[in-house]
């Protein structure tokens, strides 16, 4: 950027965000620079307190302020029926939804060989386990629709399959308000695979 030591630095880290490359990085540091000091020591607090108090609960691995999670703590949820994610934001969708009433599983990342992302770096073993205690009675995958998701879904299929506790998989095809000319291939062709019947 050619600019202080300091400016240099906020730009670089700002890059690691998702979503976040050179121009918006660039674009950032000089808006924070221009802003009042007490926006950049809430920003800075707000930060540092997202660390300091957020937790990984115990149960389903969302990120939360207590462990186990409000949601592992809600009685009034079906311990038998649990929907498998890849990331918080994933069961924050799903819960957005207000059609699900069981519990979650968060992986933590989908299987991606080229990332470094094996099955052990996922919870997969820690599902196996919740499923083996005899309290499950259906697996939702709700892994995302690209080729990490369905190679994700597709081992966990294969290391749940012995236990015989039934899998679901979401079903996925035509958004809502979406035009058929616009969608790719591979969406049209899952949504005619996904049709279901009009009662």
């Amino acid at each position: 950027m050619a600019g202080s030591p300091a400016m240099d630095r906020l730009v670089e880290s700002l890059k690691r965000l998702p979503g976040i490359g050179e121009k918006s990085a660039t674009r950032l540091t000089f808006y924070l620079l221009r802003a009042p000091d007490e926006l950049a020591v809430e920003l800075a607090e707000s930060l540092m307190r997202l660390k300091r108090e957020t937790l990984l609960c115990e149960r389903c691995f969302d990120l939360g302020d207590r462990s186990p999670c409000k949601l592992c703590a809600d009685e009034s949820r079906d311990d038998s029926l649990v929907c498998v994610v890849e990331e918080p934001a994933d069961r924050v969708a799903i819960e957005a939804s207000g059609r699900f009433r069981g519990r979650y599983h968060v992986l933590g990342g989908a299987l991606s060989p080229i990332d470094g992302m094996g099955p052990a770096h996922l919870r997969i073993s820690e599902l196996e386990q919740r499923v083996r205690s005899g309290q499950v009675r259906e697996i939702i995958l709700a892994t995302n629709p690209n080729l990490e998701g369905e190679a994700t879904a597709s081992y966990i299929a294969e290391r749940l399959r012995p236990t015989g506790v039934p899998l679901t998989r979401i079903a996925y095809g035509m958004p809502l308000g979406g035009d058929l000319e616009y969608a790719d291939h591979v969406t049209v062709a899952r949504s005619l695979e996904n049709r279901r019947k009009i009662d």
